[in-house]
């Protein structure tokens, strides 16, 4: 996909966010999953594959419960650099609102390959639009996979799924598993005050 779509969405002299290039972080692969509150809160979860941060967009979040299958919408590719934004993205650029931080760490091929790199296989594995592996972050650990759901008509939608296996659970959801003094949740709540002020009567 590269970052040409990445780059041209953007106006690098109003928002923080980094250019797109290619580069990579070398040793273990990295994830990250940002929580994003732009015109709807939503989790981007993004692989590090190529030299850039192969990204989805995840409505309800990620879950450790096997049972929630999260719609995960595949969108631009973003630049590796991007795993360590954090802030604000000014009113009138694409995805205004705030991004934190949610979880990060290293990743890895469920299956791995006999002669060939751990970035070779997801890339593989993407190509054939099913991926295998497991999460090393702070909240996110153990085997998930990302399905792509066939013959959709709308966007590029996936499955996120948890495997059954030691780190997973019955019950999971991402808010409740956010920090309490979440950036976001702040943004948030400003947000909500805006409307009530601007909307007495609405509850």
């Amino acid at each position: 996909m590269g970052l040409e779509d990445y780059n041209k969405k953007r106006d690098f002299e109003q928002t923080a966010e980094p250019k797109g290039k290619n580069e990579s972080g070398g040793g273990k692969l990295k994830f990250v999953v940002q929580r994003h509150a732009a015109s709807r809160l939503h989790y981007d979860f993004r692989l590090e594959m190529e030299g850039v941060l192969k990204s989805w967009a995840i409505p309800k979040g990620p879950s450790l419960n096997p049972e929630d299958k999260r719609l995960a919408m595949m969108v631009e590719d973003h630049p590796y650099a991007y795993r360590t934004f954090e802030g604000s993205i000014p009113k009138g650029n694409y995805g205004a609102g705030e991004v934190e931080i949610w979880d990060e760490g290293t990743y890895e091929p469920l299956e791995k390959v006999k002669g060939k790199t751990d970035d070779a296989v997801m890339q593989a594995e993407l190509a054939n639009d099913s991926l295998k592996f497991v999460l090393h972050g702070k909240k996110l650990k153990g085997e998930f996979a990302l399905v792509k759901i066939k013959n959709a008509t709308d966007g590029n939608p996936w499955l996120l799924i948890k495997h059954r296996d030691d780190f997973a659970t019955d019950h999971y959801d991402a808010e409740e598993n956010t920090a309490p003094d979440s950036k976001v949740s702040e943004y948030l709540e400003q947000k909500k005050g805006k409307k009530k002020a601007l909307n007495p009567r609405r509850k």
